[in-house]
């Protein structure tokens, strides 16, 4: 993930309005309107919006968020320092509660320095409940068993051992037949297409990729977060930054049939996040599709910089998208 704490400031932050926020112990949620010269606009592209909040902490840890699942109930965000935040939230009414937070057990190098924890993506196995993080600068990825109780096993696969150290495993996800993808987050091919791996099976468990090439929404925007929905497809996370405009983001759905070998699969893109739309460092994506709605939730990394935030928003997937 590219450092831009210096540039983000030049990022206009909406304002945040102040009542209906809701509070576990140490954590706050704040609403905020995807527009707010037009707070009653709800479509971003093909996606409704059902409700976005600010988060606040009031551990210093808090922040930094790469990656999200929702277990058991909660949200689970991984941060790139390695710690994991976990609460429940309702989306209908933006209550929090039942707000932890921990750092991962084990990982990388001896946890000391934070490129040694710098967690980019997580996928989670509801079955066994594994956790798989991704981790950047040392190319590796590692499972925890529930909870990220404990870690029990990792691998560093040769296919990633020239990723770039602050850009590589930006997103990562685990089919539920067993098949993961990972995304590199800038690597293109000669061809111009993202590089991603497809493993058959598990990485720790040894399983070998076969490399493809992914088309996203176009020049600039690079692959954050994944996540599989009900029918099989993948949903893809990216954001772009520019000096002039600051942050977007986009939304696209592969569908990982098409996949083979040196192949290039192309995102069907859904959805823009831009100025003066509500966005920042978009960098966790989660799926909810209980009671029969697929809701796409999407996070940001604040970089524990002043002028970004801990986003939380919420989008529903019309049915047929």
């Amino acid at each position: 993930m590219h450092r831009l704490a210096f540039l983000a400031a030049l990022v206009a932050l909406a304002p945040v309005p102040l009542a209906f926020r809701s509070a576990a112990e140490g954590l706050t949620a704040t609403p905020v309107a995807l527009d707010t010269a037009d707070p009653g606009q709800r479509m971003a592209g093909k996606l409704r919006y059902l409700g976005g909040w600010v988060l606040k902490g009031s551990d210093r840890r808090f922040g930094g968020v790469s990656s999200m699942t929702l277990q058991d109930g909660h949200f689970v965000m991984l941060s790139d320092g390695g710690v994991v935040t976990r609460f429940r939230f309702d989306g209908r009414t933006g209550a929090v509660g039942d707000y932890a937070m921990s750092e991962l057990p084990d990982g990388p190098g001896d946890g000391t320095r934070k490129v040694d924890r710098d967690s980019e993506s997580s996928t989670y196995d509801p079955v066994s409940g594994h956790v798989w993080a991704g981790f950047e600068t040392r190319n590796q990825i590692w499972r925890y068993t529930k909870g990220f109780a404990t870690a029990d096993g990792h691998a560093a696969p040769p296919m990633m051992d020239s990723w770039p150290h602050n850009e590589g495993a930006e997103a990562m996800v685990r089919l539920r037949d067993g098949r993961f993808l990972v995304f590199d987050e800038t690597r293109k091919r000669k061809d111009g297409s993202h590089l991603v791996l497809l493993f058959p099976g598990d990485p720790v468990e040894g399983a070998k990729p076969v490399p493809f090439g992914y088309r996203g929404p176009g020049p600039g925007f690079a692959p954050t977060d994944a996540a599989e929905l009900p029918d099989g497809r993948v949903v893809v996370l990216h954001r772009r930054f520019s000096v002039t405009s600051g942050f977007s983001a986009a939304i696209a759905i592969l569908d990982p049939k098409g996949i083979a070998k040196d192949s290039v699969v192309t995102g069907k893109t859904v959805a823009f996040l831009r100025p003066p739309l509500t966005v920042d460092n978009m960098e966790a994506l989660a799926i909810d599709s209980r009671g029969g709605r697929t809701v796409l939730w999407i996070a940001s990394d604040d970089n524990y910089f002043v002028a970004e935030r801990t986003l939380l928003m919420a989008f529903e997937l019309p049915a047929g998208i």
